[in-house]
């Protein structure tokens, strides 16, 4: 209003110097009068609007004072220091029940387990659910900070709690009931019911189907046989903890089944869980079957969406290969050696006689086939230089021995990797050349760990073969003509066999003694193979050191530790060694090689030591296995390792 009486006041003076002086009077009265009654009157709208404020706010205030108070949602105010309860709300108080002491009570008092280190974190929300009263909530909050009049600094908590019980039970619900997928397959079917008649073939499959009925019967799940030696069994997630508790029995009750030819069934279980679909669950159900009966079945192998695990697998392998899949894997593996411009050879690390035995025969497979070969080896770690020197000595091998970087340059979109002794992609002397090839073929005869090359176009993997030599050999009969193979190759071939074999004491069935008698008619000389695993006087000194600090455990498990650097091959002559001492089933050789802790384990047959060694992160076959432990203590690793065998041993 200020702008208009400024108006009135210049007309007013305008008046007065035109000299009308009585109607300057008027005007400066009318203008005095306005004013006035403006002034009064805004200050009165303005004590209505002050009053209709405070009576909001106090409205507004009691309402809030009600809300509060009255909401469903438990609520307290606590001092941060001490944790004592300033103020609550009726729904806390009906929840705790304690209203006599509210104000004499800590608050992880009267909410026992409740942690209040994430208020102090900043955060909003407790990271666990709170249990009061048979009920789960869910705890959010924050802190205030409060200046006294005397210039204190307090903090004061504030939570509410939000019930999640219904939600929790829901989440349970869905969790427990998800599909699992598995499929059951009789490992040796056909020799169960070979030359049976047609009664004892019904009278053993019902008592077979019975067994499995059994084991499926409480779960309330499906069940279906889709093949002869097939059943896929569809259950619910809840039950799953119950069979892993106990230890999967239908393992051990199909082998109680008497078979009137003698032979003891067995069965390998492949689960699939946490796929997003019933067709994904069935496809992980597949991988898992796949790898238990690579792994020589009898097992369980459930596969999730992250990794394998692995159950069962303790009984003895019995020897399951046929002339019919080898001619097979032998036609194939001429095919990709045919279409290749080159191929490339590459065993493990530390490759050693069963490396570089296949290595040859591969060798002089693709000699045949008029293909040039190269294979990968690093001297520096190769534990096979006597061999590798015998080999290179020879013009059919001239500059066929190269680095893993020279391989890379050799190689072209064409060529064709050979992955020999090996199936775990960590475990090749060369991973960058693996991920760069186009076309790979795997031999090996390990079983199966968790991670494997699973891109290969040919995959010879037989877990019941006493080594790759013995595989390679078996190609070879197929692919070339005994006079083809070299007598030093035969030799670098038979030398894998012995290696592997334990001099034909373990995993030794009719195909290695096939392999070994054809290498002899090819020319292999038995006492320059035994040269091979001579020693020189300070690797004996150093054997029976480690021979010398061992103990025994369980009365039957030799295990030697030593904390200086030692050689890969002497460790594991040391562990043979350790074998060959009476009541002994078991060995285990732990050493320091550059920076880590390497273990070499043996067994007779009686003890598994894959699975052992499985569990530190280790592989190889049930007679013969390894481990390479980095950050950790002598200490540290023997207790892990004493803690694997009292598991796989009491199973």
């Amino acid at each position: 209003m200020r702008l208009y009486f400024s108006f009135l006041v210049i007309f007013v003076l305008a008046t007065l110097l035109f000299g009308d002086y009585v109607l300057a009077a008027a005007e400066a009265f009318v203008v005095i009068m306005i004013y006035t009654y403006s002034v009064i009157s805004g200050k009165r709208r303005q004590r209505e609007i002050f009053r209709y404020i405070d009576s909001v706010t106090l409205n507004l205030d009691s309402e809030t004072k009600n809300t509060l108070l009255n909401m469903h949602l438990p609520m307290v105010i606590f001092n941060l220091k001490d944790g004592r309860v300033l103020w609550s709300n009726d729904s806390f108080l009906n929840l705790t029940g304690d209203r006599e002491h509210l104000f004499e009570i800590s608050i992880t008092d009267m909410m026992p387990g409740l942690s209040l280190k994430w208020l102090a974190e900043g955060k909003d929300q407790s990271p666990d659910y709170i249990r009061i009263s048979g009920r789960s909530f869910r705890v959010y909050g924050n802190v205030l900070r409060m200046n006294t009049k005397t210039g204190i600094t307090n903090y004061l908590g504030i939570m509410y709690m939000v019930d999640m019980t219904e939600f929790i039970l829901m989440k349970n619900e869905y969790s427990a009931s998800r599909p699992i997928v598995s499929i059951l397959m009789l490992d040796n079917y056909d020799d169960l019911f070979k030359n049976l008649n047609d009664t004892s073939k019904s009278s053993l499959l019902a008592a077979l189907d019975m067994k499995i009925n059994e084991w499926t019967s409480d779960t309330h799940g499906y069940v279906s046989k889709i093949d002869r030696d097939r059943y896929v069994y569809i259950f619910e997630e809840r039950y799953m903890k119950g069979y892993v508790e106990e230890k999967f029995s239908l393992l051990d009750n199909i082998r109680k089944v008497s078979s009137p030819s003698g032979i003891t069934p067995t069965v390998s279980i492949g689960i699939g869980k946490d796929a997003s679909s019933l067709d994904e669950a069935f496809q992980f159900a597949k991988m898992s079957i796949e790898m238990a009966l690579s792994r020589g079945g009898d097992q369980v192998v459930v596969k999730n969406k992250n990794n394998f695990e692995f159950y069962g697998g303790h009984a003895a392998t019995v020897e399951k290969r046929t002339k019919v899949k080898a001619r097979v894997m032998a036609s194939a593996l001429g095919e990709l050696i045919g279409d290749a411009s080159g191929i490339i050879v590459m065993g493990h690390k530390y490759a050693d006689l069963d490396c570089i035995g296949p290595a040859a025969g591969i060798c002089c497979i693709a000699r045949k086939k008029g293909k040039t070969v190269r294979i990968v080896h690093n001297p520096k770690t190769n534990l096979a230089m006597s061999q590798v020197l015998k080999l290179s000595d020879l013009p059919e091998y001239e500059g066929v021995f190269v680095s893993p970087q020279d391989a890379i340059l050799f190689a072209d979109s064409k060529t064709l990797l050979i992955i020999i002794d090996t199936n775990r992609p960590e475990q090749v002397e060369s991973e960058s050349l693996l991920m760069s090839a186009n076309r790979i073929a795997v031999i090996d005869h390990h079983r199966r760990a968790s991670t494997y090359i699973a891109n290969a176009a040919l995959n010879f993997h037989e877990p019941y073969a006493s080594s790759t030599s013995e595989l390679v050999t078996e190609l070879l009969q197929y692919l070339i003509e005994t006079d083809d193979l070299l007598k030093v190759e035969a030799e670098a071939l038979l030398s894998g066999i012995v290696l592997d074999s334990g001099n034909f004491g373990m995993r030794t069935g009719s195909k290695t003694f096939e392999a070994a008698a054809l290498l002899r008619r090819a020319g292999a000389d038995i006492a320059e193979v035994k040269k091979q695993f001579q020693s020189d006087f300070p690797s004996t000194v150093a054997k029976y050191k480690i021979i010398q600090n061992t103990k025994i455990y369980k009365d039957r498990i030799a295990i030697s530790a030593i904390e200086e650097q030692q050689e890969r091959v002497i460790a594991a002559k040391a562990a043979d060694e350790l074998l060959s001492i009476a009541g002994i089933e078991a060995s285990f050789v732990l050493y320091k090689e550059d920076n880590a802790m390497n273990i070499s384990a043996r067994s007779d047959g009686s003890i598994n030591v894959q699975l052992i060694l499985e569990k530190l992160g280790g592989g190889g076959n049930p007679v013969m296995a390894g481990a390479s432990i980095i950050d950790k203590t002598v200490e540290e690793i023997m207790i892990g390792l004493y803690e694997a065998i009292d598991m796989c041993v009491d199973e």
